[in-house]
């Protein structure tokens, strides 16, 4: 039988295209990915990989392994989850994968309180942009501005993110519309919505400065750097901001409660839910009743 440590290091070999990729991942470096590819090639006596000078490419042999490792993943992780599912008391470790926004600037302050009410169970939050996969137990939780495309995860809207046109009392062009220029994302991030909206307001006008996250924006806004486009929650929060008015479609994102459905019998994960839930609803600038 193939070490499964092998097999996990192929399939995320297969998953990222190449070895780097994988690595970072698996958080190893690329020499233990390989030595673990040519190990399991080894068991199985048939080439899996094609070694490109860029990149790797499954042979029609990895293919098929990888559609096999992907099943035995997959099973793998739905009898994690039907353990996690069975417990009753309020104890153990939440993993929750949120926006960076969300992260930074509503849920890390409120870890306390959380804390409080719940003492025997560790809320773990990681923020990340990128869409996590619940099924490949990436995390428990997931808070995402977007409907998940996984068809056993479950999804409850619980909030919702109105943005606004921002930019400090100090700003020389406050008064001249014409003349400002926007703090927008860099081009990794040109898909997002918000990104797009601000670029279409932003019309003709210069972007003055690009940055990757949504904490750099406000800060460059505060120091007069330009118009950003930030969440109302956060750009009201700062007295040294003034929210503009702009020609251009009003704009918002839902924030949804995302978790797998095997998930949602368990109790620590329930009770992370219910305080989120509470928590958004408490916050007005957040609520899905907001004005």
């Amino acid at each position: 039988m193939a070490d499964w440590e092998n097999l996990r290091h192929f399939l995320a070999l297969a998953r990222a295209g190449t070895l780097s990729g994988a690595a970072r991942a698996l958080r190893v470096d690329h020499a233990t990915v390989s030595r673990r590819i040519a190990a399991l090639e080894a068991e199985l006596k048939m080439p899996l990989v094609e070694r490109l000078p860029r990149s790797c490419r499954l042979t029609a042999a990895g293919s098929s392994v990888f559609e096999q490792v992907k099943a035995m993943e997959g099973a793998a992780f739905a009898i994690e989850r039907q353990s996690q599912a069975q417990q009753t008391k309020l104890h153990g470790r939440v993993a929750l994968s949120a926006s960076p926004v969300l992260t930074a600037h509503f849920l890390a302050s409120r870890m306390a309180d959380f804390q409080a009410k719940y003492p025997n169970i560790q809320l773990s939050v990681t923020a990340e942009a990128r869409q996590i996969s619940l099924n490949r137990g990436e995390a428990d939780l997931a808070l995402r501005h977007a409907r998940p495309t996984e068809a056993s995860n479950i999804a409850r809207r619980i909030g919702r993110m109105s943005f606004a046109l921002y930019a400090s009392r100090d700003y020389p062009a406050l008064t001249t519309p014409a003349h400002w220029r926007f703090i927008a994302y860099d081009e990794q991030f040109a898909d997002m919505p918000q990104q797009r909206w601000l670029l279409e307001i932003a019309g003709e006008r210069p972007i003055g400065c690009e940055l990757s996250d949504i904490s750099s924006h406000l800060v460059a806004a505060r120091c007069a750097a330009g118009v950003a486009g930030l969440p109302c929650f956060l750009g009201d929060a700062h007295d040294d901001l003034i929210k503009l008015e702009y020609e251009g479609k009003a704009f918002s994102r839902d924030i949804c409660l995302v978790t797998h459905r095997d998930m949602k019998r368990s109790s620590p994960v329930r009770a992370v839910m219910d305080f989120l839930a509470e928590a958004f609803e408490n916050e007005a600038k957040l609520s899905i009743t907001q004005s």
